[in-house]
């Protein structure tokens, strides 16, 4: 069908459906990729709502010859849902968890649950799903089945096919299907049927009743001894089941399924198979060794001590993990310079029996001098060392320019003893093209996760690619290994599963693919028939991107394109609230893909590679994406590969604005604080204005904003003024420089005011110096341009005082933290010094009280023994740019005060974005995900806290309760 027959087609499909259908440029654009290295535009996405919507969906399919791909997070490595196909994306509704039988240890759940989140359910109920993958916070149980998928644990807990007892769902005809265990008699039954299913049975059966097919499958199929083994579908599985293996297991064709990458068949639920939690005691030795045929050789011997996992981390994951904001606190544990970690862990019912098993493996390690040094991480920091092995996707991505590790071998399993020889192959293979690799993944199941250095943006390395690809293959062949361990085959890997397993069973693939789906409807092009692995890459070439003057200084990424492309598709920021976390609150409340970091930095990156006559991808439709991005700041720690949409959300809106021109919205919220310099004259007539009923609503009405909000009043005084005529006080210990941010000057003084008087009785000269706006109303609203004349004029005037003895402290952790964040690249060159200088001595006052006290110069005595229970909400920016422990901190100095952090992720006001019509039921949603319920469930007798003016209007608005910035909360426990 054309186009127009096809969106016609859809528009039909979208009057059927309980559940969504679009074409849009934008969503087109975010479903072209996923986390590999492939892009196709899909014709249309489909998110059907239920069981019966997905029936609609194959009929349609079926009647249109329209191809299907099921996708659920999107986080496939080797280009699974990726195709010019209609997309059917189950995460959003198709959800639910439908029923637990604790007797049996089995759960029924449609394909779009979250692996963590289906933890966290089963949690209470001692049970949870084995099988984990590094993206367990965001990916499907759906997308598990469809890659068999396993994960760290994969030595206990196997993989997800070894836990599937059921897969209820579609065939390509529309017919509903349940593949489940049989015994003899019933398979003989499913094959006498005359349905396309009985088709399936049939031959199935034809194919494994002959002596030379099963021949022929052990010969060339993956060695059975390797429990990871995706290569093309699981006929050997198969094979060894009844009646075709009198000793197997019943047959059950769901476990063919598994790894079958959605082409066989669409799932509307699986039923799992569930385990114990583990043992109570637990801990990881960390083994840190001096080359990586050492540490492979290691894990040989480690395997001899029945660990629940063994992990390889090469040095050049580490080095990039030091790079990345998220990660960096996470490398505590590492000592020295290691080529290369091995993290094993153990679990234990006493900590003796933990302790003793440690032990008896250090001991060996060093008996047989292997590894330098063996730290031990108990169960309360494991967590953190995982995360950081979890990260080795993302943080690849930090890699500077365009040579980046590609996803390529990423996914080879072989016998763990053949390890150090397959890793010396591989590097004298990639020597000869002159590249290296990144060598990480389940060392102890034999799974490496290898990945060269190559550049897919240069024609020459796409043919390297593809040499490398197959040179790889032909090595695992010689270990009779698996070149898909858990990743699947999808368009990375399928061209080469004939030599993988032969011609001959490859063409008995291609009869089951044949069997299954006649026309060829689900998901085609992957595993068999598959196009050339190097066509159809996402990259684009430079000669095709656009080119327009930045504003921002981009060189830390080598350009705002770069930038985008630092979006790995690893999916992080797909995580709801229940798994926690600050990015990307909008995603979070709306569930809707184009909304995260990854869906943004996507139609980014498709607008300034693209053109618009070949992509279709307008200003007006990015313009709109970012709109509802709040400027949180958490994609840029909480992302491993660091995507700031925030910066490229501001320099966007600068370039839309020079080509459209500046809505008179941006520019009242933008210039504000050059409105309330003019009123704070008369304060009494703006607060009169934004007061008064009427003209409140027309004022908010003039600004875009929602009459359901009041606008701040100003303060009678500002604190500049009061500052200026207060009495220095004498520094007991030094000077210390506050800097009166725009919305503590005008709107909140008397903040200002006890932060000063409270600083003074602590012993600190206070001096408010000469400053402008820090420029974050303009940062917010894109206005670039005027935010670089401020930042330097801020610097120029600041940066004769401002040293490590005399630093820079501020109020409202927005306008503070400028300095640390995007000064540094707004910047002219000839003040960047200055400007580093400035960010290195600039510190939140939180941060400022919390150093102090620990060095000793505040003391307990100054405050009150009075007993207070204290929750705070952490500002997005203290979480991205700094920390909140230094809240949790100085609100816990006084002798008996107590302050634990309410996990709120994003409050959802930030700035003007809460204030304005079209933002503030998504501002208020967002609130409603944890901060209000949590708030509106505290003790009226614990203190709310908040360092943003922003969250304490939001916490009042939602709640009634008045939140009071830490400051105040120390100044009333003064003595």
């Amino acid at each position: 069908m054309d186009n127009a027959n096809i969106q016609s087609s859809l528009n039909q499909l979208s009057t059927l459906l309980k559940g969504d259908v679009s074409y849009d440029n934008v969503y087109i654009a975010q479903f072209a990729t996923d986390a590999s290295a492939y892009r196709e535009k899909p014709l249309g996405i489909v998110w059907p709502r239920d069981k019966a919507d997905l029936d609609l969906i194959v009929e349609f399919a079926q009647e249109h010859k329209i191809a299907l791909i099921p996708r659920g997070a999107g986080t496939s490595l080797a280009g699974q849902v990726v195709g010019n196909d209609l997309v059917v994306n189950t995460s959003k509704y198709m959800n639910r968890i439908i029923e637990l039988n604790q007797e049996e240890n089995w759960v029924m759940v449609e394909p779009g649950v979250v692996l963590d989140e289906l933890n966290k359910y089963l949690e209470p109920h001692g049970l949870f799903f084995g099988p984990e993958t590094s993206t367990s916070s965001r990916c499907t149980l759906g997308g598990m089945v469809g890659n068999n998928s396993c994960g760290s644990h994969s030595l206990i807990y196997g993989s997800t096919r070894d836990h599937l007892l059921e897969v209820h769902g579609y065939l390509a005809n529309g017919q509903e299907v349940i593949f489940k265990e049989l015994n003899e008699k019933e398979f003989q039954q499913k094959c006498k049927l005359e349905t396309l299913e009985g088709d399936i049975y049939r031959e199935v059966n034809e194919i494994l009743s002959d002596k030379h097919n099963i021949k022929e499958i052990f010969k060339e199929y993956p060695h059975q001894d390797i429990k990871r083994r995706n290569t093309g579908y699981a006929l050997d599985i198969l094979a060894g089941m009844q009646p075709f293996d009198k000793d197997g297991v019943p047959f059950n064709m769901s476990k063919l399924i598994a790894g079958s990458e959605g082409t066989l068949m669409m799932i509307h639920r699986v039923k799992l198979n569930l385990v114990p939690t583990p043992p109570k005691y637990k801990s990881l030795l960390c083994a840190h060794f001096n080359s990586l045929k050492e540490s492979l050789e290691a894990n040989i011997l480690a395997l001899k001590h029945q660990p629940r996992a063994v992990e390889l981390i090469d040095d050049k994951i580490i080095d990039l993990a030091g790079k990345s904001t998220a990660q960096q606190s996470n490398r505590f544990f590492i000592t020295g310079k290691p080529a290369a970690l091995l993290v094993i862990e153990f679990a234990e019912e006493t900590q003796e029996a933990l302790d003793q098993k440690i032990e008896k493996l250090t001991s060996e390690f060093q008996k047989n001098e292997m590894g330098y040094a063996y730290p031990v991480v108990d169960s309360k920091n494991m967590g953190r060392v995982w995360a950081l092995r979890k990260s080795g996707l993302g943080v690849l991505s930090n890699m500077k320019g365009d040579d980046l590790p590609v996803a390529v071998i990423e996914d080879t399993a072989l016998h763990p003893k053949d390890l150090p020889a397959y890793a010396k192959d591989i590097s004298d293979l990639l020597s000869s093209f002159n590249k290296e690799c990144v060598f990480y993944a389940h060392v102890g199941s034999g799974e490496l996760h290898l990945r060269p250095v190559l550049n897919l943006k240069d024609p020459q390395d796409i043919i390297l690619f593809r040499k490398i690809a197959k040179e790889t293959a032909l090595l695992v062949k010689k270990y009779k290994g698996s070149l898909s361990g858990e990743h699947g085959d999808g368009r990375l890997r399928g061209e080469f599963i004939p030599l993988m397993i032969g011609d001959i069973n490859y063409k008995l693939l291609l009869r089951l693919k044949k069997a299954f789906d006649p026309e060829d409807l689900l998901n085609p092009n992957k595993i068999v028939n598959t196009p050339p692995m190097s066509t159809s890459l996402r990259y684009r070439l430079p000669n095709d991107q656009k080119k327009f003057k930045t504003v921002f200084n981009w060189d830390d990424t080598e350009g705002i394109v770069r930038a985008t492309e630092k979006c790995s598709g690893s999916g992080d920021c797909l995580k709801s609230e229940i798994i926690g976390g600050t990015m990307c609150p909008s995603y979070m409340a709306s569930k809707d893909e184009k909304l995260s970091t990854r869906g943004r930095a996507n139609v980014l990156r498709e607008y300034f590679t693209g053109t618009l006559d070949s992509d279709n991808l307008y200003l007006e439709e990015v313009y709109d994406v970012l709109s509802l991005c709040l400027s949180c700041k958490a994609c840029k720690s909480e992302c491993p590969s660091g995507v700031d949409i925030a910066k490229l959300k501001a320099e966007f809106l600068q370039y839309y604005y020079n080509q459209k021109g500046t809505p008179t919205s941006a520019i009242s919220v933008g210039y504000s604080p050059v409105i309330n310099r003019l009123f704070s004259y008369t304060p009494w007539i703006y607060n009169f204005v934004v007061g008064a009923p009427g003209l409140k609503n027309i004022l908010q009405g003039m600004l875009g904003f929602s009459t359901k909000r009041d606008i701040p009043k100003m303060s009678n005084k500002t604190l500049k003024t009061w500052a200026k005529w207060h009495k220095k006080a004498v520094a007991k210990h030094r000077t210390v420089y506050l800097f009166a941010d725009e919305f503590t000057n005008y709107l909140e003084s008397d903040l200002g005011v006890k932060t000063i008087l409270l600083l003074e009785k602590l012993g600190y000269r206070v001096v408010v110096p000469q400053h402008i706006y820090s420029g974050r109303t303009y940062i917010s609203k894109g206005l670039i341009k005027k935010a670089r004349k401020i930042a330097n004029k801020n610097i120029e005037l600041l940066s004769p005082m401002i040293s490590k003895l005399s630093p820079l402290i501020g109020i409202e952790p927005s306008a503070v933290l400028t300095f640390r964040d995007e000064y540094i690249n707004l910047v002219k060159d000839d003040l960047k010094e200055e400007a580093l200088k400035i960010k290195r001595n600039t510190y939140t006052i939180e941060e400022f009280l919390a150093n102090e006290m620990n060095k000793g110069r505040i003391s307990k005595d100054s405050f009150t023994n009075e007993t207070k229970e204290i929750k705070f909400h952490g500002h997005c920016y203290q979480k991205a740019l700094s920390s909140t422990k230094y809240v949790q901190q100085v609100l816990s100095f006084p002798e008996n005060y107590s302050a634990i952090e309410i996990d709120s992720g994003c409050c959802g006001m930030a700035g003007s974005f809460g204030y304005e019509k079209k933002s503030y039921s998504l501002s208020l949603k967002i609130a409603e995900m944890k901060l209000l319920p949590e708030v509106r469930n505290t003790e009226p007798s614990t203190l709310i806290a908040a360092s943003g003016t922003s969250c304490r209007h939001q916490i009042k608005d939602g709640t009634g309760r008045e939140a009071q910035h830490p400051i105040e909360i120390l100044y009333e426990a003064l003595l």
